[in-house]
């Protein structure tokens, strides 16, 4: 990437020892004096299914119709995926069916360096423009070495989302938590009043959550309790979740109701049992955004002039722009033309891409002004 930079005249392209690598643009002649602007975008992708180098097929003009994914008898279809249908004759990019694709998020990062390369030939006047590609955001930890300071901008926007047209910033509050079990294991036909399985109490533990509670269950603006993992024997279980929510208040009572069931537990089968670890990852940006909510402005503005809708929506997720808008940059999350991300369905569009790269050239556009 840093080779890539210098090739489209970012002189001072680097990568540093936390493998962030930054670059900047000087501002046209006469601009000097604008915002400093940043775009961002991350290098790593999710490592599901990702075990074997990714294989990207290009179907041109794609008939809005089933389509098998290579040779792994996975089947891309509108019946899973609606929206597919209103993608009929744009160019459409996917895996073989056995990886991801990585569009997410290497198309934000393919989109920055397009528009960098369309800056070339100045017919577009820009004030001083930051371009930064971090690793770790799939984990939550992108910005956790960020420099704030060697990135220099104002302002940025992260290129991470989804389809054409998505302009966030509302996300998750998020945390995770490890739930421990410790059992006491004798032999099963002399275990009366004695045994103690840790799987079935991991068991009891989940079932004393919201049922409804669950990713599969929740949209929009509601949160849940996501069990990622869990492994165990009857002496040691143990359980991984992640806590969402974008409410303070009820993103606080989901961690609190965790240490109720906790020591509702240790008391029916005794102190120890249950060893509750929390962690929180990362915050929702909403206010660090609504003081500079031209941002918003700016790109909806974006949207209407390349003739996109805008989708503005809460992220059900998190985004590196969230942590860094924590730590002084406010930072919302931009659309890259995507769908299905995290999954061997994941696809793209090439037509979506390049409203992408059309709408971050307009916003530099409007910040020059």
């Amino acid at each position: 990437l840093v080779q890539e930079l210098k090739e489209l005249g970012v002189k001072d392209a680097d990568v540093d020892e936390h493998c962030y690598v930054y670059g900047h643009i000087p501002a046209t002649r006469g601009y000097e004096s604008r915002q400093k602007l940043g775009f961002i975008a991350h290098m790593d992708t999710v490592s599901d299914f990702c075990d074997h180098p990714v294989t990207p097929v290009i179907t041109p003009n794609y008939d809005g119709k089933d389509l098998a994914l290579g040779t792994s008898g996975r089947i891309l279809s509108p019946k899973m995926f609606p929206h597919l249908s209103t993608l009929k004759g744009r160019t459409l990019i996917t895996s073989d069916g056995t990886t991801i694709l990585g569009a997410d998020d290497k198309a934000g990062i393919a989109e920055i360096m397009t528009m960098i390369e369309t800056l070339n030939d100045n017919t577009i006047p820009h004030g001083p423009l930051c371009i930064a590609f971090t690793p770790d955001e799939e984990i939550g930890m992108g910005p956790a070495h960020f420099d704030i300071k060697k990135f220099g901008a104002d302002f940025a926007y992260t290129l991470d989302g989804d389809t054409e047209g998505e302009i966030q910033y509302e996300n998750f509050n998020a945390a995770k938590a490890v739930v421990e079990f410790t059992g006491v294991n004798v032999h099963p036909g002399s275990s009366k009043n004695t045994m103690v399985n840790a799987a079935l109490v991991a068991m009891e533990f989940n079932s004393m959550l919201p049922s409804a509670d669950t990713p599969r269950d929740t949209e929009d603006y509601e949160g849940f309790f996501h069990l990622m993992e869990m492994t165990g024997t009857v002496e040691e279980t143990k359980m991984s979740y992640l806590i969402r929510d974008f409410d303070s208040e009820s993103y606080e009572n989901r961690k609190e109701l965790l240490r109720n069931i906790t020591e509702t537990v240790n008391k029916k089968y005794g102190e120890g049992t249950v060893e509750l670890k929390l962690k929180d990852s990362y915050r929702n940006m909403r206010e660090k955004i609504e003081p500079c909510m031209e941002l918003i402005e700016y790109a909806k503005k974006a949207c209407e002039m390349a003739e996109v809708k805008a989708d503005i929506a809460p992220i059900r997720g998190g985004t590196d722009g969230a942590r860094l808008s924590f730590v002084g940059l406010p930072c919302p999350n931009l659309g890259t033309g995507g769908y299905a991300f995290h999954g061997v369905y994941e696809h793209i569009t090439l037509e979506g891409m390049d409203k992408a790269v059309v709408m971050v050239k307009d916003i530099v556009g409007m910040f020059a002004k």
